[in-house]
């Protein structure tokens, strides 16, 4: 309940002094440290002694050689939105996408910032906003776009249930925050400059994650931890980002939003969530190994020949090992959108998009987690590399 206002109630003297009726102690004479107010009392001197401040946090830099959206560590609140362009002559529409991507460049970087004049971004905890700003492949080719030669949009996989008006997008973009109030705000800062702009919003998503330790991995709303085995820098370089030369900073991103049957999944046995997984519930430990991060055998087998992590196993259908070593950044996030849906938001971060492509295509043909998972949503943006200081975001795009 709150608190009435009003005139405060008179305290009796010895509350007023810092200690209260109950923290005296008939018999022994002792007095018990009384909590006054956010302070403690510190006896003998009759004031309260002040804890000092917590550590300021420090805000997620705008300005650097790649997006903080995919640098900087995930954060525990996500929303991803798509504009659309108005269709224009190319010389006209490449005109308008500067002018926007400038504009966007000028928000982002004001609200990591703190400097935004927005009131509802002023005066609050840190926000600590990261972004990431997108090119689709339609934008990419309709305006000769200077983009990595693989971007493109998917192909279609067996039990898709793509909803057009949920994926795509000529421009993607993705916040990420401590909490949804900033991203809120800031969507509604970049929808206003789209529409500016002659542009729309296609799409909006929000998602979030559980609470977890710094340093750990998150869990996912199956209740396993997802994004385990994720690239090291060495790794990344080669699989994720772009190649030396004009895109090396830039990467492409790979979104799907994945409808899951939360429900039916937990009525199997663990043992049999286990086997679909390829990993245990409890640690995260692939069936092969002892500890969350050691690599599965995908080649290890039972005494009477078959393999421990079974052939349908998820972890199985998307190891690296069945793709020459190739891996994915994933920084997915659960959504909610309602009691019959819900699930995950899978966002990979890779070189060429076609990675994910093959990976997919194991995974539709033959994955145990297929019977409780339904693609709902999808699409691929070139994350374009980061703005220096004074510059803005897609510099490289007109070459």
């Amino acid at each position: 309940m709150h608190a009435e206002t009003g005139k405060a109630q008179e305290q009796p003297e010895a509350v007023r002094n810092g200690v209260g009726r109950r923290a005296l102690i008939a018999g022994g004479g002792a007095v018990l440290a009384a909590g006054v107010g956010a302070g403690v009392v510190a006896l003998g001197r009759g004031r309260p002694a002040v804890s000092p401040p917590p550590p300021a946090v420090p805000a997620v830099a705008f300005h650097g050689e790649r997006q903080a959206g995919v640098t900087a560590p995930q954060q525990p609140a996500t929303l991803l939105l798509a504009l659309d362009l108005a269709p224009a002559a190319t010389s006209d529409g490449r005109a308008a996408l500067r002018s926007l991507l400038g504009e966007l460049t000028r928000l982002l970087a004001e609200a990591a910032g703190g400097t935004s004049a927005d009131p509802r971004l002023q005066g609050g905890e840190p926000a600590r906003l990261s972004s990431l700003v997108g090119v689709g492949p339609g934008l990419a080719a309709r305006l000769g776009l200077n983009v990595p030669p693989a971007l493109a949009e998917l192909p279609a996989f067996p039990g898709d249930r793509l909803d057009p008006a949920r994926g795509g997008g000529d421009l993607v973009v993705q916040l990420c925050a401590a909490d949804r109030w900033p991203l809120t705000v800031v969507a509604e800062l970049l929808a206003a400059a789209a529409r500016s702009a002659g542009g729309t919003v296609r799409w909006t998503q929000p998602g979030f994650l559980p609470r977890t330790p710094a340093g750990t991995t998150p869990r996912n709303l199956f209740g396993y931890k997802d994004g385990t085995a994720n690239p090291d820098a060495t790794e990344a370089q080669q699989w994720v980002w772009g190649p030396p030369g004009p895109y090396e900073h830039g990467t492409v991103l790979v979104y799907r939003r994945i409808r899951m049957d939360t429900a039916a999944f937990a009525a199997l046995p663990e043992d049999r969530r286990d086997l679909a997984m390829g990993r245990r519930l409890t640690d995260g430990a692939p069936l092969t190994g002892t500890a969350e991060h050691d690599d599965p055998d995908i080649y290890a087998k039972n005494p009477d020949g078959s393999y421990v992590i079974p052939n349908s196993a998820h972890v199985r259908l998307s190891s690296p090992r069945l793709d020459s070593g190739a891996r994915m950044l994933r920084r997915g996030y659960s959504y909610d959108d309602g009691p019959d849906d819900r699930g995950l938001l899978f966002c990979a971060f890779v070189r060429d998009p076609e990675q994910f492509t093959r990976v997919q295509n194991r995974l539709a043909a033959k994955d145990a987690l297929n019977p409780f998972l339904v693609h709902t949503a999808s699409a691929v943006a070139y994350v374009l590399p980061g703005a220096r200081e004074g510059g803005v975001l897609g510099e490289g795009l007109w070459a």
